[in-house]
């Protein structure tokens, strides 16, 4: 059942033995209580799941309670997560709490002394990216909806209420909910770019802004607890955005998006700060009549407001009250930036920064402390965090585009190399190392070619800029040679870049199965040539290299992609050591499992030794960055788990594998579950199963994003976007793009090498991080198959024999991938070692079955009745689906 009214006298008895339970009856019953107002007919029919959903126009009302209800349990689930952390602190402190700092702290070598740790926490980086991946369904409006009630949730728990003044708050979460059925969850329209970067930035406004002083002030408490006082705390987060700067695939992202962009984000955070300031200004009111400043505090803040050009006014307007005049002349010059009113603003975050610590120490001087933690060093924190940016913006295009737009100029003077030949690699080396280039006439260009120049331009000016943070590194997609990275920095030359050393991080993005295997030798390649070397090096010998997730799991499956993964950075780590570099890993995770969606404090926690050190990137992609980060709380948590995981790879050194047989059956079993996928893949008449057995053809009429789901308009499985890939089969509940290959993998190991085997494989279940963590991710993936429902979407499949012959293969990999996780685990069914997780699918999954079963009739006849409308039912459908499952690619 989705959920069943309960009396108010039962629900008062279930919240003593279960808090979450007795909240999810609550909101069940104002569920409830709506769907009795607004849609009385199909109350009855969402209730009762074991009947299937009707195929005419009820089906409307009908999805939209289940949906409802969906996002409700979801809702849920945050809040009981939250409760539960705050009792486990409570009771047995934070030292207690999984992925606190505290907790990171006590994994740390007993000897370090406090000096040790600040020398190995100095460049302690993590860097949440956020991108405009479509993979989010929910609108914006909707969003604040679940936000307003998480709120009401929390306000909840307090004790304080008297019985009317909760039964306020519960008619305020129904009124929210009824608000939630009156929006719909449906976009009519695709979202633009516009919607897009506006989306990205609210999580910052509602969330992340107020997030990001309280981690550091955790950070601070737990550093202090374990080595005393006296600790310098630096940023330990930066965020990235790829909102407005990917134009992989998405035609729409411009040069003027991008400033567009960059503008927003600007915009944003210098509101945030003269917010800021207001607040500090009216709170601290303190007058030289009464406290005087010490001489040495006073001249800084004197200064800040002798520089104003105001200086006299704002004496005469506050006199004697110092601390407001600095803070009313730091408004206006943060203003005056806002405005774009010429030179009166800061010349860098630095300035601003240092004009805050000023104020800091004067208070701190009048034994003001508690107020400078209120009101000034909140401030300094998100102005370390934020710069004057919100994020730093990264750019990324697709090396084909890089390498034809170089083909266009070169092919102005003459014919050009063909890209990949030896020509073109030497002319390409060879112009790169010229001292002088003639530049080319833009008007002569197409206008993408124009565009990637005028971008380039762009990140060059930004980089010369009061805050050179606000944009990031270029990242190629598709990087497959040394040629596609150095064809990047002989168009930034064009683009007016230097000739010495290019103030420009070109970063490679290796997705597919070969480019990770030929990672190395593409940073050997390149760095063999002096201008890309020189521009490569950073200050801290450290090179950003970024790995893909989705691309290498369909090219390889779930199994083989992982481990490549891992090996490719182990391979990374010791090539780039040779030329006294160290790579910072940039992780291209999505939402779901074939995605890299693993848990995030074990997924760090199973990197290779020594590839961390204390520095990664990962990127938040649209569900994600919804459930992540759409509350103050929970973002703050999500971000402590982030960096505490990271905070525990500081100790580690480079060091070779320590356990060589367990790596050489990960080798034997990657292989053999790639096999088995390339098989499938392989198999003639797939591409037809897959487009007919899924509702991927249909996938355009869901709103998702501004970018298309195939790169440059292919029709090929190659250039289908790993999302739609991941999305189509989750949707008809298949799933293979999370465990196909494991089964297969596992008995012909078993085979080869008989009673070792599972001796082996016992130990590396208990031991090995990373084989263990693919083994649960496998079992969850497991969890939410249902062959059952998949069949049915087989039955969409035209020809009889493809469809017997897909769907048979499928089957056999399924029950062999049941068998192998039985040996394993020792559990005859999938999910019974993730209580949680399988108690939240077990409540939902008899009504997301007759969804599914919808969406099976919806597609049947939408595609043998001409003029059927089906599209409002089968995007609701779609929407149901992945919000049952929790994401949808």
């Amino acid at each position: 059942m989705v959920a069943v009214a309960q009396p108010v006298t039962d629900i008062a008895e279930t919240a003593a033995a279960d808090p979450a339970a007795a909240l999810r009856a609550e909101m069940g019953r104002l569920w409830h209580r709506v769907i009795e107002r607004r849609a009385p007919h199909v109350l009855q029919t969402v209730l009762s799941t074991d009947a299937d959903l009707p195929g005419d126009e009820t089906a409307i009302p009908c999805l939209q309670a289940a949906n409802i209800w969906f996002q409700l349990t979801r809702i849920i689930d945050e809040n009981t997560a939250m409760r539960s952390r705050r009792m486990v602190e409570a009771a047995q402190g934070p030292e207690a709490v999984e992925g606190s700092f505290a907790k990171a702290l006590t994994t740390l070598d007993p000897k370090m002394t406090q000096a040790d740790f600040a020398a190995l926490t100095r460049h302690l980086s993590v860097g949440p990216t956020l991108t405009a991946h479509p993979t989010e369904a929910k609108r914006v409006t909707v969003l604040e909806i679940h936000r307003r009630i998480y709120r009401h949730l929390v306000s909840l728990e307090t004790q304080r209420w008297t019985p009317r003044e909760r039964d306020e708050i519960l008619q305020d979460i129904e009124a929210e909910i009824d608000l939630l059925w009156m929006t719909g969850e449906l976009r009519m329209e695709r979202p633009s770019l516009r919607d897009e970067i506006e989306w990205g930035l609210q999580f910052f406004r509602d969330a992340l802004f107020d997030a990001v002083p309280q981690l550091f002030d955790r950070f601070a408490t737990a550093t202090e607890a374990r080595f005393g006082a006296g600790n310098d705390i630096t940023p330990c987060v930066r965020f990235h955005s790829w909102i407005g700067g990917d134009r992989d695939g998405n035609p729409n992202v411009t040069a003027e998006v991008t400033r567009d962009a960059l503008a927003r984000a600007r915009r944003a955070i210098l509101a945030r700060y003269l917010e800021d300031i207001a607040t500090a200004a009216a709170r601290i009111s303190i007058t030289s009549r009464i406290v005087a400043l010490p001489p040495e505090a006073e001249a800084p803040i004197r200064a800040i407001v002798n520089r104003s050009p105001d200086a006299k006014r704002l004496a005469s307007r506050n006199p004697g009250e110092i601390f407001r005049q600095a803070l009313t002349a730091i408004g206006a010059r943060l203003r005056a930036m806002q405005d774009q009113s010429g030179g009166a603003g800061y010349p860098s975050v630095s300035h601003f920064i240092a004009d805050l610590r000023s104020l800091e120490a004067g208070l701190q001087a009048v034994s003001a402390q508690r107020l400078a933690a209120r009101f000034i060093a909140p401030l300094r924190m998100r102005a370390e965090t934020f710069g004057f940016r919100t994020t730093t913006l990264d750019i990324r295009q697709n090396s084909t585009v890089i390498t034809a737009t170089l083909a266009e100029i070169w092919g102005l003077s003459g014919p050009a190399p063909a890209p990949g030949s030896a020509d073109w690699s030497q002319r390409l080396r060879a112009e790169l190392g010229r001292s002088g280039l003639v530049h080319v006439n833009r008007s002569h260009l197409s206008e993408t070619a124009r565009d990637l120049l005028d971008l380039l331009a762009l990140m060059r000016d930004a980089r010369i800029s009061d805050d050179p943070e606000a944009i990031g590194p270029f990242i190629l997609s598709m990087t497959r040679s040394a040629d596609d990275m150095l064809a990047v920095y002989l168009l930034a030359r064009h683009a007016g870049f230097g000739a010495e050393k290019l103030d420009l991080r070109v970063v490679p993005l290796f997705e597919t199965i070969d480019d990770l295997r030929h990672a190395p030798a593409v940073f050997d390649a390149v760095l063999a040539v002096p201008l890309a070397e020189r521009s490569l090096r950073s200050r801290d010998a450290t090179v950003e290299v970024m790995l893909g997730y989705s691309d290498s799991n369909k090219d390889g499956g779930f199994l083989c992609s992982t481990y490549e993964l891992d090996k490719a950075q182990r391979r990374l780590t010791a090539s780039l050591a040779r030329h006294g570099l160290r790579p910072v890993f940039f992780h291209g995770r999505g939402g779901s499992v074939s995605r890299g969606g693993a848990p995030t404090g074990r997924a760090i926690a199973a990197q290779p030794v020594g590839t961390v050190q204390g520095r990664l990137r990962l990127t938040e992609q649209g569900e994600v960055v919804s459930s992540k980060y759409a509350n103050r709380g929970t973002a703050l948590n999500q971000l402590e788990l982030l960096a505490s995981s990271v905070l525990c790879h500081l100790p580690a050194r480079v060091q070779p594998v320590a356990d060589p047989e367990s790596n050489d059956a990960l080798e034997a079993l990657s292989g053999l579950s790639q096999t088995a996928y390339v098989t499938l893949m392989s198999q003639p008449g797939f591409i037809d199963y897959f487009q007919q057995a899924s509702p991927v053809e249909e996938l355009a009429m869901l709103k998702m994003g501004s970018r298309p789901a195939r790169r440059f308009g292919a029709r090929s499985l190659a250039d289908l976007r790993a999302i739609p890939w991941v999305f189509a089969w989750s949707q008809n509940r298949h799933m293979i793009t999370g465990w196909y290959g494991f089964g297969s993998a596992i008995s012909a190991f078993r085979q080869v090498r008989g009673a070792a085997a599972d001796r082996l494989l016992a130990e590396m279940f208990d031991r090995h991080k990373l084989f263990r963590l693919m083994v649960d991710e496998v079992e969850k993936s497991l969890m939410l198959t249902d062959l059952a429902i998949a069949a049915d979407y087989a039955g969409l499949v035209e020809d009889a024999d493809l469809r017997a012959r897909i769907f048979g293969l499928i089957s056999a990999e399924h029950a062999a991938s049941l068998e192998a996780l039985r040996r394993l685990t020792g559990s005859a069914q999938p999910g019974l070692r993730f209580p949680n997780m399988h108690d939240r699918f077990r409540t939902i999954s008899p009504q997301l079955a007759r969804i599914n079963r919808l969406q099976v009739a919806l597609l049947r006849r939408a595609r043998t009745e001409p003029g059927f409308a089906t599209s409002v039912p089968l995007m609701q459908s779609m929407n149901c689906i992945a919000a049952g499952l929790g994401w949808t690619g």
